[in-house]
């Protein structure tokens, strides 16, 4: 069923549309505090006098598309003189979205949970498309949800589950929770293809032990350089935790223009989270906390048991990469004036795929898992968006608390 845009909304979308960026900037604030809110004591003690009032599926669908819609076609990596003229091999999706991925990897999928239920957004591999208005692309985001639950995500008001001082208003009745999640053996696998195409192995500095079958790749340009497994690692999950981190705040900017209260955060268990949406979870006795691995049937990692080995894992990073729809792939359509040729110069993942085989096999044996030291499934930052009670602001604030966005929200959008 297609969205339906009243004439009211899409005149608040035109408003929304024309709101300057650096207004959008500097007029970011988290703002907290929605109708039907209660904050129970202290100096800010108040009870809103307005209902919970959720989001339209206007507003909703205009916030996840500013998150992780798809724009365009990926502009791939232009040259390495390592390897000209072939074209670096790196991008996983031959698509862009609205945040952008480090080399292109796009190893995030989003989230979000709402009144009505629990949904996920796929479009890290979803091909672009000529949108002729801004309806027409939030249209399509909303056509693109997955709905996994008919509840909102359930999540107890109470530490560990949620930080103190958010238990007050996290996942408030009428809000939009999304957030991006990562897989984390991906983006790993990914790292270390991006190494190895530059003529880099790895060393395990973590236990200390040689990995087995690297001489045979001792004639990489590299080779005598390696670069430290902590440090791959730890690179993975800072890359995935810019691109989760830039989706949820795309998300803030937009509630600036659409008078949107809310706030980006990370003061809810990671795990918790993950779990109440569907996603499985591991225990071993060499981990500090459980490691998600996957939903089954909508967000698989390239790690087992989604895979029946890491060995598959690679398999389906290299038909991802080089398979039909895959950036390098001839006939995928793209950006370029001649986008076969240019697709088509690729370097071949001839040796890469192979080193990169050996590398992660010997990391999930020694470590039990993929990432060895990082989690398998990564999530971050979250975004809450929801109705903002002016009364409070006016309440407690001097003026300005809010921005004009948010004193007129009611009367353009609703």
């Amino acid at each position: 069923m297609g969205l339906s845009i009243s004439d009211q909304e899409r005149a608040a979308l035109a408003d929304a549309a024309g709101f300057g960026l650096f207004a959008a900037i500097t007029g970011r604030r988290s703002r907290r505090f929605p109708v039907g809110g209660a904050i129970p004591a202290g100096a800010l003690a108040y009870t809103s006098r307005r209902p919970v009032q959720p989001l339209s599926a206007v507003e909703r669908a205009l916030l996840l598309s500013l998150m992780g819609g798809v724009t365009g076609w990926h502009d791939g990596i232009a040259h390495h003189p390592g390897y000209a003229p072939a074209l670096p091999n790196y991008p996983g999706s031959a698509s862009g979205r609205a945040m952008p991925s480090a080399a292109g990897f796009h190893t995030s999928q989003l989230f979000f949970t709402d009144d009505t239920g629990c949904y996920l957004l796929p479009t890290r591999d979803q091909q672009p498309r000529e949108f002729a208005t801004l309806e027409d692309w939030i249209g399509h985001t909303a056509d693109s949800y997955v709905q996994l639950s008919d509840s909102r995500l359930e999540l107890p008001r109470e530490e560990p589950y949620m930080e103190g001082h958010n238990t007050w208003i996290g996942n408030h009745p009428g809000s939009l929770l999304a957030f991006a999640v990562a897989d984390l053996a991906e983006h790993l696998l990914e790292n270390l293809w991006f190494f190895a195409a530059n003529g880099y192995r790895i060393t395990d500095d973590i236990t200390g032990r040689a990995i087995p079958g690297l001489q045979a790749f001792s004639g990489l340009a590299h080779a005598d350089d390696p670069i430290p497994l902590s440090f791959v690692e730890q690179y993975s999950l800072t890359e995935a935790s810019a691109e989760l981190s830039i989706a949820a705040y795309n998300g803030a900017l937009g509630l600036q223009a659409m008078g949107l209260g809310g706030w980006i955060f990370d003061g809810l268990d990671r795990v918790s989270v993950l779990r109440a949406f569907g996603f499985v979870a591991d225990d071993d006795p060499r981990w500090p906390l459980p490691n998600v691995t996957g939903l089954p049937g909508h967000f698989e990692t390239l790690s087992p048991p989604h895979v029946p080995s890491v060995a598959e894992g690679v398999a389906k990073l290299v038909t991802r990469k080089f398979g039909p729809g895959g950036p390098s792939h001839p006939s995928t359509p793209g950006p370029w004036s001649d986008t076969p040729r240019v697709r088509g110069s690729a370097l071949p993942p001839d040796g890469i795929a192979e080193l990169v085989t050996l590398q992660a096999s010997y990391i999930y044996d020694t470590f039990g898992k993929l990432p060895g030291s990082v989690p398998t499934v990564h999530a971050l930052m979250y975004l809450q968006a929801q109705h903002l009670d002016t009364d409070f602001y006016d309440e407690f604030f001097r003026p300005g608390a809010y921005l004009r966005t948010h004193a007129e929200h009611q009367q353009r959008w609703h």
